[in-house]
């Protein structure tokens, strides 16, 4: 007979985690001498050398005290659910690690592969880095609310860029950030910016979400709030389309 620290180094493991085992009912608490010790035999280390092997293969604590008592059929499946359900979180662990590598190389949210190759074509085409910022941002958020929408308004806006007369008032936009409200120059660029869109979508409603969606004006919000000058273009647009 051996004592608890004699077991617990002969099978690999802390007496505490003995104590532990006992305390759950994983492992039987042996009778004691006749000095109050605890004593252990042969076959409590083998007890305890599969319920160890079962702990170190990630099967939990209270599976492995119902396996214990398990049939042969039993343990098998029990084992196959337990591999599944590891295989499972592997998966979700990849995925996380997936996440976080993205993070790590700036980017916050994911999007489509599409939407980033046309954020790289904004900066290219001569967009400010605050306005492909600004453009990221809102694409996530979309993505994220109405993901079943927004790849139809990615695409519209998309098409729109690949045609240089309606880039260059995207460009005007985006450099009209930082005028006056008051500028004359946001005034033309209104009226242009409103005929283009009556010429491409004439009498219909301009490509959007659901009717009932905050999230455009949420959007919209976020980017009138930016700029003054960009604020009235808003307005001055919306006035000459409902007009």
């Amino acid at each position: 007979m051996i004592t608890i620290g004699q077991l617990a180094r002969y099978v690999g493991v802390s007496i505490k985690t003995i104590r532990v085992y006992h305390d759950k009912g994983l492992f039987p608490e042996p009778d004691r001498d006749a000095s109050g010790y605890r004593r252990y035999g042969a076959n409590d280390a083998i007890d305890l050398i599969k319920i160890r092997t079962l702990a170190e293969a990630g099967v939990p604590l209270a599976r492995i005290r119902d396996l214990r008592s398990a049939t042969d059929e039993e343990f098998q499946q029990a084992l196959r659910e337990i591999d599944d359900g590891l295989a499972t979180r592997i998966r979700g662990l990849q995925a996380t690690r997936g996440r976080l590598r993205r993070l790590a190389a700036g980017h916050l949210a994911p999007l489509p592969t599409e939407v980033v190759a046309h954020l790289e074509d904004l900066a290219r085409w001569g967009f400010t880095p605050r306005w492909v910022d600004l453009q990221r941002d809102l694409w996530i958020l979309v993505f994220a609310t109405h993901p079943d929408r927004a790849t139809t308004l990615f695409h519209d806006q998309a098409e729109i860029l690949t045609d240089p007369t309606l880039r260059q008032l995207f460009l005007d936009y985006d450099h009209a950030h930082d005028l006056d409200a008051d500028d004359p120059r946001i005034d033309d660029l209104a009226g242009r910016i409103a005929e283009a869109n009556r010429e491409r979508y004439g009498p219909d409603e301009l490509p959007g979400l659901d009717a009932d969606s905050e999230i455009p004006a949420l959007i919209q919000g976020t980017v009138n709030a930016s700029s003054p000058a960009w604020q009235r273009l808003d307005t001055l647009i919306r006035a000459q389309l409902d007009a």
